[in-house]
């Protein structure tokens, strides 16, 4: 790796797991927030795959998917696959979207379209594909620890339904204040999702490392959020969270209505293993018209981000743009860049309001000046 907004992270977290097996942000904001063009070329952070694939569908000429953790290249591999050999259907079985007991079976299916690296570590985790491989990462395990052993000790599953059942906003409003916000939910909530907790089963601790104030207590009104101003019915992130699966909540890249032309496209994604500077250094200067960074910068000191962004700028086009979100620790363009970067306030707070990866506390949009 070079430079040293990818080799800080790396040299203090572990990278040898699959830390999440889903993308835990929205698709449908991230692509309203990038706006690609057709014919663009496109850098986005791997994660599991989804939100790299929702790219395909507006047309870019390229989508380049980096991530330093072998196991993320891996789950994307799969996917890729999945879309190939498999119906739609088939794929929201393997993923765990919809209830199946022939996994094996699609997986098989699925192997002889992976490399031997992905092959081998997809060999070695047969019982994730059997559970769905979309619950196979450590963050959907913290998950499915509140779900099983915290949620029911605050709520009945009766009262759960009730919430995923959606409605009006006035009734959703009125079902949290008089039912679902009692002080168990909240005594709960803030133990399961404070730094400590979350540090040592659902994220990296060193993830924490320039975070300040309380993480529940941010993550809490945000939830809120989630549960009241947005609808609980349409919200797949949500739903998994609540129940372990999709239902009829599917994220952007597993609709009906985007699959074939996913897969239609499948020749214009490719993956790299390694640092994202690694990855610019490739392909040059003015070379990249959209980023998808995730929420890497969360993970860096003020300076290694502000190292990254300025190479980040140096690759993109003229009127290119930026999408990243910030979970707990803030990250903007700071003032030294401001020749070169434009925010987009107005746009990315108006997303933040319709984002249901209701975990974040910002969602940011900058163009390349």
């Amino acid at each position: 790796m070079t430079n040293t907004a990818g080799t800080e992270v790396a040299t203090r977290a572990r990278f040898d797991e699959i830390r999440y097996a889903q993308c835990w942000e929205d698709a449908d904001v991230l692509l309203a927030g990038l706006d690609i063009q057709p014919g663009d070329t496109c850098v986005g952070i791997a994660s599991a795959g989804e939100n790299c694939l929702s790219m395909l569908a507006k047309d870019p000429a390229r989508v380049i998917a980096v991530d330093l953790n072998r196991s993320q290249i891996a789950c994307l591999e799969l996917r890729v696959a999945a879309y190939q050999a498999l119906d739609h259907a088939g794929l929201l079985r393997l993923i765990g979207s919809r209830p199946g007991d022939d996994r094996g079976d699609l997986y098989q299916r699925c192997r002889p379209l992976l490399s031997d690296d992905a092959r081998a570590f997809w060999d070695a985790h047969a019982e994730a594909i059997r559970a769905g491989i979309g619950g196979a990462g450590k963050f959907e395990n913290y998950f499915r620890l509140f779900r099983d052993r915290v949620l029911p000790f605050v709520h009945r599953r009766a009262v759960v339904e009730r919430m995923l059942a959606g409605g009006a906003r006035d009734a959703r409003i009125a079902f949290y204040d008089r039912t679902w916000n009692t002080w168990r939910w909240r005594l709960m909530f803030r133990f399961f999702f404070s730094r400590r907790v979350m540090g040592r089963h659902g994220r990296d601790p060193e993830f924490f490392r320039y975070v300040e104030g309380s993480v529940a207590d941010r993550i809490l009104a945000r939830t809120k959020h989630a549960l009241t101003e947005l609808d609980p019915a349409a919200n797949p992130y949500l739903t998994w969270v609540l129940c372990g699966t999709h239902r009829e909540a599917l994220p952007f890249a597993l609709r009906p209505e985007n699959f074939d032309i996913i897969r239609s496209r499948l020749d214009r994604i490719t993956w790299r293993l390694g640092a994202l500077e690694d990855a610019l250094d490739e392909l040059g200067d003015r070379a990249v018209d959209r980023f998808n960074l995730s929420d890497i910068f969360e993970y860096m000191s003020p300076a290694a981000y502000e190292a990254l962004l300025a190479r980040l700028v140096r690759a993109g086009r003229s009127g290119g743009r930026l999408a990243y979100w910030n979970m707990l620790a803030p990250r903007r363009r700071p003032e030294s860049m401001a020749d070169r970067l434009i925010p987009m306030r107005e746009l990315d707070h108006r997303l933040l309001q319709a984002d249901k990866a209701y975990f974040y506390s910002a969602f940011v949009v900058e163009t390349i000046a």
